[in-house]
Formats: structure tokens, sequence, C-alpha cells
């Protein structure tokens, strides 16, 4: 059984149970042994914000020191976005795992006329992943209700309803009050239950949980009181969360008042859970660190796009608050939601637009787009509604009518975010082929049928994730201009699937034209990132997008020269502690051909205790201070905003943070000074002895996890082009992991910014034979290969040899490429 085969059995049961309850979960979570038993969970229940206060609960409990799960739904792209782990989804392994461990049990039941519904069954799978990952405690966002919902058959630590409005009024019941006792049965037997309902919502839950413990606004009165101070950035607002004998003021990565209410029930959810750990500085920087993808998310400025998952006519009326707090011109809407939702009273909720163009997201619950029209029409509000084709349609027609100052709003459906935010998170990547049983060995990966297809002639060879209707889009298109189009068979349509397109450079030219023609612009537009004009190499794409700044890798691959001003590193610590013998050291590297200088103050290898800020500032400040006479870039190799704060302001010209944006100050630094950042994949940072992680395909998966970092730095105000991105060899990864990164290196292509390579001395090379003080020879070899294979900087501790290396592989692809002044 491939990946694709186990999420198409999972989506395709049923939806909705015969008989609501807990016992059909129990049941199959007996079959698995009680995988869960070990485990602490938290609950949260409610009409609006439950999945928002679940992740801000979870950041704030990870950055307490705990391993924690996290189960949420809808997914976006992948069901496997619903089950996480320390912020990484559950593996396709462990995917298919538990569908080839449970099916049979499942058959039978259906056989039975018992069957389960799919939201039973991925609440067993996430309950049984997270036993057999060792967390600490997982936080489970309630799918409806409480009493009948299947992630209560959990005895919980913790437990919050954050609101209560009428919702599935045919299972629920039709008052508050009866709604209210249906969701409070999560209320934990040793806590009081948390609570963001308000009026006659807090009155209803306190008639069934008397001692819940209310969190709101100080003029409602309530048990912890929070505070909105609005926005302090696009991206970030102002809150705070005060109790009875504590505290904390912070920001937020999503706007709105109702976020602030949010972030006080989650605060004292993970002080229910961990009140030793659940510091001040953990409340502060985990709810900063909470970021949720389409949750009032903006993507862009010009004209401001924002993302926001509204489904409901309060949630509706809530939006248009918040979007009131930032300052456009027209308001030009995209709606698309589900069939059974009050479309009229949203349509009201929402601010008066420009235009509305409605859609309908490829869900077999998405209403008709006329439908959806004709609520707006109603409404009277807006000047021009138009029905389009697909969110995609809809959002391209929105964002050409909307002029720079201008706001463009997707709204009524995280079903219809989700297909809209791909137009910024889908990625097209290049894979390297050498003859065509490579390009048969990408088809297998990607569970393609017919992997034969691929001829002699391919030379180019791009991979991107389509659903079902892109897909067959593409497929037409293809066959229309002679290129070659292969998906894995699809089933629900519900999640995205690989597409592997090959072809000549003259194939897929055509290919991009006749996409354009059939309305998948936006999908033609990501190929055309890594495509290009058809004048690139095998493997390359176009430059980064934004402006170019004058830096040494912009012209020819770079040598970034490490400076440890340690104690402690695990190469050369202690030999350039003292200020003299660094600069000292600083001017032979510039001598032998050093474009960067490295400066870091706080060893990462395995093991290394932390330093605080202010000695790692002691550290690296007079170095730095002293290498401005240097005609060499300087970068500040540190984890905390604080110490590069400090770097910057003694004259560092780069951050360098191997947390990949942990500290949320960082990217705000970086946009701040307008400076490049190394942004670094790594699992921990320091690195963990002993650590496993387990990976599907080492080289997507990092892809796909540095993709939201970059986001993430893109949203602070960051060009994309001051984004260096490193895959972090070592960190995470195993040697021969380690290798394939080097090896594809020209897949991080796809992420549009310049690549990174950390791989001096590593000891990675003990898989090849060169043991701890002998790898010189191997990273001058492994230069060589980052460079041919895409590297834009090489960070490397040898200048002279790893220059010469770096050299060689520029003449090696390209004689006549070489810089003048590398010439004798």
């Amino acid at each position: 059984m491939d990946y694709h085969a186990a999420a198409d059995f999972l989506s395709d049961l049923r939806r909705f149970a015969l008989d609501p309850g807990t016992g059909s979960t129990r049941e199959l979570l007996a079959h698995l042994g009680d995988p869960h038993e070990d485990v602490a969970f938290v609950q949260v229940a409610g009409s609006n914000g439950k999945g928002s206060t679940a992740r801000m609960t979870e950041s704030i409990l990870r950055e307490a020191g705990y391993r924690v799960g996290l189960y949420t739904s809808p997914h976006f792209d992948d069901l496997r976005e619903r089950i996480r782990v320390d912020g990484r989804k559950i593996t396709e392994s462990a995917v298919i795992e538990f569908v080839e461990e449970v099916r049979p049990f499942l058959v039978d039941r259906a056989v039975e006329g018992d069957p389960l519904t799919s939201f039973e069954t991925l609440t067993a799978m996430s309950l049984w992943y997270f036993g057999r990952s060792d967390v600490d405690v997982a936080v489970l966002e309630v799918g409806m209700g409480g009493r009948l919902d299947a992630t209560s058959v959990v005895d919980p630590v913790a437990a919050a309803v954050t609101a209560v409005s009428l919702e599935h009024t045919d299972i629920l019941g039709d008052t508050l009050d009866e709604i209210a006792a249906e969701k409070v049965t999560v209320a934990p037997d040793d806590a009081p239950l948390v609570t963001g309902a308000t009026d006659e919502s807090l009155r209803a839950v306190r008639r069934h949980a008397p001692d819940a413990l209310s969190v709101g606004f100080a003029d409602e009165s309530p048990d912890v009181t929070v505070r909105y101070d609005g926005l302090v950035n696009h991206t970030e607002a102002g809150i705070a969360v005060e109790g009875d004998d504590w505290g904390v003021e912070t920001r937020v990565p999503m706007a709105g008042a109702y976020q602030a209410r949010n972030a006080g029930v989650a605060s004292v959810l993970a002080r229910q859970v961990g009140d030793d750990h659940v510091t001040e500085p953990a409340l502060a920087r985990g709810l900063r660190n909470a970021h949720w993808p389409g949750r009032f998310e903006v993507v862009e400025y010009d004209p401001l796009v924002v993302l926001d998952g509204a489904h409901n006519p309060g949630a509706c009326e809530a939006l248009a608050t918040t979007l009131g707090e930032y300052d456009y011109g027209d308001l030009h809407l995209v709606f698309g939601a589900m069939h059974d939702k009050d479309h009229r009273s949203m349509a009201a909720a929402l601010p008066p637009a420009a235009s509305v163009r409605t859609c309908a997201p490829a869900h077999e619950r998405a209403s008709d787009p006329a439908v959806l029209a004709a609520a707006f029409e109603a409404a009277g509000d807006a000047d021009v509604v138009e029905t389009a084709t697909s969110v995609a349609a809809a959002l391209d027609d929105a964002r050409n009518a909307a002029g720079p100052e201008d706001c463009v709003l997707v709204v009524g459906s995280l079903f219809a975010v989700a297909e809209a935010r791909r137009t910024w998170s889908r990625l097209a990547i290049g894979r390297r082929i050498d003859d065509a049983d490579d390009a048969r060995a990408v088809l297998d990966h990607a569970h393609a049928a017919d992997a034969d297809v691929v001829g002699e002639s391919v030379h180019r060879l791009v991979t991107t994730r389509l659903d079902r209707r892109e897909a067959r889009a593409l497929d037409r298109a293809a066959g229309q201009v002679g290129a070659t189009a292969v998906t894995a068979d699809y089933r629900t349509g519900r999640e995205l699937r690989d597409a592997v397109i090959a072809g000549t450079d003259a194939d897929l030219q055509a290919l991009l034209a006749a996409l354009d023609g059939r309305g998948l612009g936006n999908v033609a537009d990501t190929l055309r990132r890594q495509i290009g004009d058809g004048d690139a190499p095998d493997g390359d794409g176009d430059a980064p997008d934004g402006d170019t700044h004058a830096y040494p890798w912009t012209e020819s691959p770079a040598v970034m020269s490490i400076l440890n001003v340690t104690p402690d590193s695990f190469h050369d610590g202690g030999d350039f502690f003292d200020e003299s013998a660094a600069v000292e050291r600083a001017e032979a590297m510039v001598e032998a051909g050093a474009d960067v200088i490295d400066v870091g103050g706080e060893s990462t290898r395995p093991g290394a205790d932390p330093v605080p800020p202010a000695e790692e500032i002691e550290r690296v400040r007079p170095v730095i201070e002293a290498l401005a006479d240097l005609d060499v870039l300087v970068s500040i190799d540190t984890r905390k905003a604080e110490v590069g704060r400090a770097a910057l302001e003694a004259g560092a010209d780069i951050l360098n943070d191997v947390t990949g944006l942990a500290d949320p100050e960082m990217r705000f630094l970086a946009a701040e000074f307008d400076v490049p950042v190394v942004v670094m994949h790594s699992i921990d940072a320091p690195v963990v002895p002993g650590k496993t992680v387990t990976y599907d395909d080492v080289v997507s998966d990092v892809i796909d996890e540095l993709a939201e970092r970059v986001a993430l730095a893109e949203r602070a105000g960051l060009s994309r082009d001051n984004v260096i991105v490193d895959p972090g060899l070592g960190f995470g990864k195993d040697a021969v992991e380690n290798f394939e990164l080097l090896d594809r290196l020209d897949e991080f292509r796809a992420l549009g910014c310049p690549i990174l390579v950390g791989h001096s001395h590593k000891s990675m090379y003990a898989h090849v034979g060169q043991e701890a003080g002998e790898r010189l020879p191997a990273t001058i070899a492994a230069t060589a290969l980052a460079v041919d294979r895409g590297a834009d900087i090489v960070r490397v501790h040898d200048v002279p040899e790893n220059v010469a290396a770096v050299r060689t592989a520029v003449a090696t692809g390209d004689a006549a490429g070489v810089p003048d002044e590398w010439r004798a």
C-alpha cells in the first residue's frame, strides 16, 4: 500500500456516524492496545476559535520544554497536517502502517453494519501516533460538541470551551443552553473548565459547569483578564493576559480582539498542564510563535491580501472588526462557503465591498457560487457581484481588479482559503535527471501511475502538487502540446497529489502557454518560476524574486568562513577565543579569499551548554567592531535576536540563525536593518545527542518545512532574495540523509532563495571513512559538489582550500564565466 491509497482509505470512510458517541473510537483504540494511555491530553471545544486556541496552547507548552502533539481539523492540502508532533506532520510511513493495521478491523465493522467515520478513525490515528511518539502532552481540537465527539475518549487534564453559538443544531440542540450542555462535558476532573464565552453563552456554560473559569476583557468582569492593544505591524497584534498572581504582555501573529481572548484561554490551559514550567517567557514566546495558516493571515501587501477561514456569521462579524484596523481603499471579496451555512447573515456581517466574487472550493459540501452571489445581491452592499469557475480564478480576478492601496479578502470557508493559499505556498521543484531511469525513479517516488511514459527525449523534469481538478486540466494541456504530465490516481479529490511534468524546454514552454489559456494561470506561474524562459540549465529556475542586493553570492558562489569565538566549538573551540587571535584569524581568511566572516559566540555542537545572551554579546561584539576595517562582510551566527541586534549595531551585515527563526523577533530584526538572514532547517539547536528523526524523503520534507519559515520571513517585510536557506546538514539528519541533501541540493531552488551549505568537518564524513581531525579532504570535495549542485554560499573553516574548490567548480561549469578578480 502506498501513502495515497492509505490516505484515500481514511478519507473514503463515512462522514457521519450512525450512532454518534465515543464507543466506536474506544473499540478501535482497544484493538490497537490503547496506545494513548500514558499521554496527558488537553481538549479545546467551541463554536469559534478552537483551532487557534489549540495551536496557541501547543506552542506555549513546546516553549516550556514539553514534547507536544497537536490534532486539528480540517487540513489544507494533506491530511497529515492534522496530526503533528513538535510541529512536524505525521509521516507518510506512519499513516501507511496505521491503515494496514486497522483496515481489517474497520472492514469487519462495516460488514457488520456499524462502520466508523473518517473523523473517528483519524482521531484514533492521532492518539496512536502520539503514544508511539512519546509525547508528554497532546492538544486535541474537538470536532463537534463534546459529549459525542471522538476526542472525548480521553480524560483531559485541562479543557476549554472557547465560545458557544447556534451550530449543528440538528445534532447538538437548538438552544444555547442545549449546545453548552454538550460542549462542557469536556471539563476535566481535577481542574476548572476554561471558557471564553460571554453574556448569555457564558451563563449557559456556567449552568452546566458552575466552576468554569472565564477569560475576557475587563468590562466583562472575568476571572482572567485580557487586553487587546491593536496592530503592532502588518502581521502582529499586541495583547496582555493577567491572572491573580501572573501575567504576560506579548504579541500574537493573528490580528483581532478575539485572538486576545483565545490567547488568554490558551495561557490558562497551558498553566493548568505545567504551572511550574510555563513561565512568563514561555507564555510570551509561545504565543508569539503560534502561527496558524488561514486565520487572518496577511500574505501580500500591494494590494493587501488577507486569508481568513471565518465560516459563520459571528466569525464574519469579528473579522469585519479586525479588518477595520487596517488602512485600505476598496475591498474586493472572494467568498466560498459550505451549503449548510447562513450565507445571508455572513454576507451582511462582512464589510461593504467594491466587488464580490463567489466560488466553490473542491469539496462535496461547497455551495453553488450562484447561490452565494444571490446572498450578496440581497445584502446590496457590493457594486459588483460575479461568480467564478474556481477559487483560484476568483482570486486572480480580485487581485487584478484591486489597486495597490486596496484589500483582497478571501473568506467563507477554510476549504476556500486553502485553495487560495496555494498561490503563495505551492512549489515547483526541478529534478536533476541524467537519463530516463532517473525520470522513472521520480515518477515512482510520486506514486504516479504509468511510470514508463517518460521517453528518452526528456530534457527537463519538474514536480509540483495539484488537486484533482488541476491535474485533469494539466493532463489535457500536456496532451495538447506534447509534454508529459503524470499524477497518482485521484479518488477523493481532497488531497493534493504530486504531479510529474517532463519534456524538452520547448514542450514545457508550450505547456505554460496552454495552462494560461485553460484558466490555470496560478499553476502556470508556479511552474514558470522553476522552468523559467527556456534558457535556464537543467535543474535551475529564475533568479530569486525581488530587488537584487549587491552581495558576493549574486555574482558567483561565495565562501563564508567560520570564526568561532567560543571555548567549546567542535572543530576549533578555544583557538580564537581571544579577541586579538580572532582578528588575526579573520585577516588571514580575507587574504585567502573569504567573502564573509561568520562570527559565532555559542556552540551548537551536540550537548553544548546554552550561553546567556549577555555573555554571548560580550564575546562577539568586540570582534565584530574590530573587523570593521576589513573589506569583507560580517555575519553573526546566533539564535537570539538580542544578540543579533547587538551584532548589527556593532557593524555586522548578515544574520545566521541555525534555528530557522525560532526566536520570533529575528525575522523582524532582519527586516528592520534590511539585511540578509540565513534560515537553517534544524530539529534542535544545540543538537541533542542520540535523537532520531524520521523523514519520508529528507529532501522533500526539509524543503516543505523551510517553505513555511521563508514565508514568515517574507511576511515580516523581507524580500526573498534576502532570505538564505540552509538545509542544516547534521542538525536532525543522519549521515546518509546529509549526503542525500548534498546530492539533491539543486532542488532547494524551488524556494527562490540563495542556498547556503554548512558541511565543514561534519561527522557525516565518518560515513566515508574520514575520522575527526582528518576531514579536510572530504570537506573540500563536498564544497566542489555543493557548488556544482547550486550552492550560492559554502560555510567552511579552511578558507584557502575551499576557495580553490569553489573556483574550480565554477570554472568546470563555465570557464568563461570566471570573474576577472579570480584570474592570476
